[in-house]
């Protein structure tokens, strides 16, 4: 990742444009039905491109990578109006599971 679209300058970025308005931020309990909605806009995007259940020709078909930068974008506002430093917060995550996965799934052959 380079520099200019680090996890970090992408948070300042969310955060100067949602600091532009004079509401700011949704309050937590809207954001987290934002992001359920968002993940439910990805969901029905993945269920048409992989699953059963294809849309509708009245439908909109919406690419997964629109649909996941939806679900960052509200992601990204939660994490700022809480003080969250995603940065951190996946580092953190991706420790535990390299310590307590370290051997649950079977691993590749090294060349």
């Amino acid at each position: 990742m380079s520099e200019e679209n680090s996890m970090e300058n992408l948070q300042h970025e969310v955060d100067a444009y949602i600091s532009g308005f004079e509401e700011g931020y949704f309050p937590p309990m809207e954001l987290m039905a934002r992001l359920t909605e968002e993940l439910g806009e990805l969901s029905r995007e993945v269920q048409h491109v992989y699953g059963m259940k294809k849309k509708k020709t009245e439908e909109a078909i919406r690419s997964l990578e629109e649909e996941t930068g939806d679900l960052l974008f509200v992601l990204i506002c939660f994490a700022n109006s809480q003080g969250i430093d995603l940065n951190k917060a996946l580092l953190s995550v991706l420790t535990k599971f390299k310590e307590r996965d370290a051997n649950r799934w079977t691993k590749k052959e090294e060349l």
